[in-house]
């Protein structure tokens, strides 16, 4: 976090740097003093051992850092062990996958699938500032990061996801990376300040959608940019679904819209030049359980007798991408 503030010059944060310098400072306090799971993975992150990867490699499937020859001990079978144990009670891992010096952390979410479909319609990040709400792990963070962003800053408040995020940058060392594990609505305004925001599997969990999109909208530069992907109903009806109690068993999720609302939240919002450029039905390839989530994933969350529908009888997920001008 500290680091982000560090190249504040160069960065030109200097209307917000009071406020971001009292925000990570109260974090720091939480952090270093948190009890319970967030102690737990402060301890297991500062345990991970100091490896230093010979090979980093952005541009695959899998981020990809060191492999085993990498791991500077008589036993390195042993070396390697130590890391997966650690690696794994950071479950679960989301979004991925990652491959650390020999470690396969196969997350749920084949994350390449989605990143191949959105890559063709990105515009150019090479000297760009970029936000990341929600951002996980920094599975795409690190995707961007390959490109040489000015820098990519995360928004990741849940725990288990940050350290996760740190696990590998303690690895990988993205100068050009950092996150701050806040909401989105913690952040200072920064307004017209970014050029390129992305915000991928957040905004159906939010009870004011069009708000958060507003405030993205004033945090862009004049032609900047938002990368959205959504859950969507595959029509263009102007239609919304709002979940009864739950969809796909999450109670988190309120509005979904179909194509054409979303295009309308979208234009409300501010924003301008609309374009859906991806829709996609999840898939059991894309999204499965594996031995590092620990938890169920998208084939529990479908009727058994009916995959098109979710098990509360909505229908299945599908997700689409749109990029708007501010």
């Amino acid at each position: 976090m500290e680091r982000f503030l560090k190249q504040h010059r160069e960065f030109k944060l200097g209307p917000w740097v009071e406020e971001l310098t009292r925000i990570i400072s109260e974090k720091r306090e939480f952090l270093d003093t948190a009890k319970g799971n967030v102690h737990r993975y402060k301890f297991l992150v500062e345990s991970l051992p100091d490896f230093v990867p010979s090979k980093i490699d952005l541009g695959g499937n899998h981020v990809l850092v060191g492999d085993e020859s990498d791991i500077p001990m008589a036993d390195k079978s042993a070396g390697k062990k130590d890391l997966h144990e650690k690696l794994i009670q950071l479950s679960p891992w989301r979004k991925g996958p990652f491959n650390l010096f020999g470690v396969d952390i196969d997350t749920e979410w084949q994350s390449w699938m989605k990143w191949d479909r959105l890559l063709p319609h990105l515009p150019k990040l090479a000297g760009r500032r970029i936000l990341d709400i929600g951002s996980s792990n920094g599975y795409y963070m690190f995707r961007m990061a390959a490109q040489n962003p000015l820098f990519v800053l995360g928004l990741e408040p849940q725990g288990s996801f940050y350290y996760q995020y740190l696990a590998i940058q303690k690895f990988l060392r993205q100068d050009n990376v950092f996150c701050l594990p806040i909401p989105h609505d913690q952040l200072p305004g920064m307004e017209q300040y970014f050029d390129l925001v992305f915000c991928m599997g957040v905004l159906y969990h939010r009870k004011s959608p069009i708000e958060m999109l507003k405030s993205i909208h004033d945090s862009l530069k004049k032609g900047g940019q938002i990368v959205l992907e959504n859950l969507v109903l595959d029509t263009r009806e102007n239609l919304c679904l709002f979940p009864k109690d739950r969809y796909g068993k999450m109670r988190n999720v309120f509005f979904i819209p179909d194509l054409l609302a979303m295009e309308s939240w979208l234009a409300r919002a501010g924003f301008t030049h609309i374009q859906c450029v991806d829709v996609a039905k999840t898939s059991c390839e894309e999204q499965r359980k594996t031995d590092w989530i620990q938890t169920e994933s998208l084939v529990d969350f479908l009727d058994p007798d009916d995959p098109n529908k979710t098990i509360e009888g909505y229908p299945a997920p599908v997700r689409a991408v749109f990029i708007a001008r501010a």
